[in-house]
C-alpha cells in the first residue's frame, strides 16, 4: 500500500463531487415539476417537506461518517471480516432507526408542523408529502450505511453511480407521478420513496462484490459483538452531537440575518447557497480523506498518512482559492440570476466579500473533519464542534451590535476559522496514531 498521489487523489475526489452536485438538481427537478403542474402552496409544501428530511437524516448523518471511519480502518488493517461486520451492523443499525421513525411519524409531523409556520393550505399539503416520503426513511438511512461502506473502501465510482442512479431516477419518476399522473405533492415524495428503495436494492446487490472476501465466514457472534457496538455508539453520537452543533450554527446565522430584515436575509441566503455549493467540491477531497487516513491509521503506516494529509489538502487548498475567486468575480451574474430584487442584488453584492473569503478559507475544517471521520476520533469532533459554536455565538452578540450585518459575516468567517484552528490543535493524537504510539 503505497502513498498516494495527487492523481490517485483527484481520481477518488471526482466522483464524490459528481455525486455531490446531483442533489441540488433533484431538488430543482421538484420545483419545475410542481411550478408547471400545481399550485403556491404545493411548492411551499415541497420546500418544508424536504427541510424536515434533510433535517431528520442529516441529524443521523453518523450512519454513513461513522461508517467509513470503521471500515477504512479495518480494510488498512487487512481484516475483511471486520470490515463486512462493520457493515452489517451500520446496515442494522439504519433499518433500524427508520423503522423507528416510521414507527413514531405522527408525533414527528405534529411538532415539525407546529415549529414551521406556513398557511394551512401549505400544512395540509406537508402533511400529504410527509405521509408518503416517511416510507422510505428505512430504506435512505440503510443506504447511508452502504455510502459509508464505499467512502471507506475508496470505491468512490461505485458511491458516484448509486447517487446517479438515485437522483436520475428520481427525477424521471417524479415527472411520471407528477406531470403523468397528476398526484401532485404526493408524487413527488412516491418518486422519492420508490427510488430509495431500488437503489438499496442495488446497493446491496452491489455490495456482494464489493467488499473484501473474508477468510471466516461472518457470523451472528462478530456482527452482535459488544465491544464494537458500544464503540460504534460512542462514535456515532460524538458524531450526531458535532452535526446538530454544526446545524445551530448555521441556523443562528440565519435567524441573526433574519433580525435585519426581508432584504440582508434574502441576500444572505443567497450567499449562503454558494457557500454550500462550493462545499460539494471541497467534500470531495474530504471523504477521500476519511478513506486515506483510516486507510494509514489502520495499517499503522505513518508515511501514507503524512502523504495522504498533506497532497490531498495541498489539492483543497488550490481548490479553494479557484472557488473563492470564481465566487467573487462571478456573484453578480448569479445574483442577477437568482433573483429580480434590486435591493437584494445590491445587498449580496456588498457581503460577497465575506462569502468569498469563507470558501478559501473553509477548506481546514473539511479536510481536518475528514481526517477525524477516517480515524474514528470523534471526540475531539464534538468538543471542538461545541467550542468554536460557543465562540461563534459569543463573537456575534459582541460584533453585531456594533456592525450590524458585516458584524455577523465577521463571526461567522471567524467561526469556520475556529472550526479548523480547534480541530487542528488534535492533530498530533492522529500522527501518533499513525505511528502505533497509541
Amino acid at each position: 500500500m503505497g502513498s498516494p498521489t495527487r492523481r490517485s487523489i483527484l481520481a477518488l475526489a471526482v466522483p464524490v463531487t459528481v455525486a455531490n452536485s446531483a442533489v441540488p438538481l433533484l431538488g430543482l427537478v421538484d420545483t419545475a415539476v410542481i411550478g408547471r403542474s400545481g399550485k403556491a402552496e404545493e411548492l411551499g409544501a415541497i420546500a418544508l417537506g424536504a427541510l424536515v428530511f434533510n433535517f431528520v437524516y442529516w441529524g443521523f448523518g453518523f450512519l454513513r461518517m461513522g461508517t467509513s471511519g470503521f471500515t477504512a480502518r479495518a480494510a488498512g488493517a487487512g481484516d475483511a471480516l471486520e470490515v463486512r461486520a462493520t457493515f452489517v451492523r451500520a446496515l442494522l443499525a439504519g433499518l433500524a432507526i427508520g423503522v423507528v421513525l416510521f414507527a413514531l411519524q405522527w408525533p414527528i409531523e405534529r411538532v415539525a408542523l407546529h415549529l414551521l409556520e406556513a398557511s394551512e393550505a401549505v400544512h395540509r399539503d406537508t402533511s400529504a408529502y410527509f405521509r408518503v416520503r416517511i416510507w422510505g426513511a428505512p430504506a435512505t438511512l440503510a443506504t447511508f450505511a452502504i455510502f459509508g461502506a464505499l467512502v471507506g473502501l475508496g470505491r468512490t465510482r461505485a458511491l458516484m453511480i448509486l447517487q446517479l442512479v438515485l437522483n436520475g431516477l428520481n427525477a424521471a419518476l417524479n415527472v411520471a407521478f407528477v406531470l403523468g399522473l397528476g398526484l401532485g405533492v404526493r408524487g413527488v415524495a412516491l418518486g422519492t420513496v420508490v427510488s430509495e428503495w431500488i437503489v438499496l436494492g442495488l446497493g446491496l446487490f452491489a455490495m456482494r462484490s464489493l467488499l473484501p472476501k473474508a477468510a471466516v465466514r461472518l457470523d451472528a457472534r462478530v456482527v452482535f459483538d459488544r465491544a464494537r457496538w458500544i464503540a460504534t455508539f460512542r462514535a456515532n453520537t460524538d458524531i450526531m452531537i458535532r452535526t446538530l452543533v454544526l446545524l445551530a450554527g448555521f441556523a443562528w446565522f440565519t435567524r441573526e440575518s433574519a433580525s435585519f430584515g426581508d432584504v440582508p436575509l434574502a441576500a444572505n441566503h443567497i450567499l449562503l447557497q454558494i457557500i454550500s455549493f462550493s462545499a460539494f467540491f471541497l467534500d470531495g477531497y474530504a471523504f477521500v480523506v476519511e478513506a486515506l487516513v483510516g486507510q494509514a491509521i489502520g495499517a499503522r503506516d505513518h508515511a501514507r498518512f503524512a502523504s495522504a494529509l498533506r497532497r490531498s489538502t495541498e489539492l483543497a487548498a488550490v481548490t479553494a482559492i479557484a472557488l473563492s475567486l470564481v465566487a467573487f468575480f462571478a456573484g453578480p451574474a448569479l445574483f442577477d440570476a437568482l433573483t429580480t430584487n434590486a435591493e437584494v442584488r445590491a445587498e449580496a453584492m456588498r457581503r460577497l466579500p465575506y462569502a468569498a473569503v469563507y470558501i478559501l478559507v473553509s477548506f481546514v475544517a473539511f479536510q481536518l473533519d475528514g481526517a477525524f471521520i477516517g480515524a474514528t476520533e470523534t471526540k475531539p469532533m464534538r468538543d471542538t464542534a461545541i467550542l468554536s459554536f460557543s465562540l461563534f455565538f459569543v463573537a456575534s452578540l459582541l460584533l453585531v451590535p456594533l456592525l450590524g450585518v458585516d458584524g455577523l459575516w465577521i463571526a461567522f468567517v471567524l467561526y469556520v476559522v475556529a472550526r479548523g484552528v480547534t480541530l487542528g490543535a488534535h492533530l498530533p493524537r492522529l500522527f501518533r496514531r499513525a505511528r502505533g504510539d497509541d
